[in-house]
């Protein structure tokens, strides 16, 4: 009985930070994704250190080890390709160089080398 209770809690827990989840990220505007997804990627990164301590602590059970190296590897990917995303929205931020102008003799000279070849 007690275990029903416990499981039927943590569920409604995970369905309700899903749903909180869902509605706080869809009213998040543009601007202020690639700050949010830095933040987000660095606590990750914190959850990827935790789960490499508990793989070593977890002792001689395999399932759980390769249920952890699983997760492990999933969050690896997650966090490294939310660095190259944020870095690839923050690219689009950044001022283009501008071209060097050109000198004014330097355009005049062309222009004579032109008219003498004629």
């Amino acid at each position: 009985m007690i275990l029903a209770s416990t499981l039927t809690t943590n569920l409604a827990i995970l369905v309700l930070a899903g749903f909180i989840g869902f509605v706080v990220i869809s009213k998040v505007p543009n601007t202020l994704h690639t700050p949010l997804m830095s933040g987000t990627n660095a606590i990750h990164g914190i959850v990827l250190l935790g789960g490499l301590l508990i793989v070593g602590l977890s002792g001689n059970d395999t399932f759980n080890k390769i249920i952890l190296v699983i997760a492990i590897a999933f969050g690896t990917i997650n966090v490294v390709g939310g660095f190259l995303v944020t870095d690839r929205m923050l690219e689009m931020f950044k001022s283009k160089p501008k071209p060097p102008a050109k000198s004014a003799g330097a355009g005049k000279q062309d222009k004579d080398e032109g008219a003498g070849a004629k």
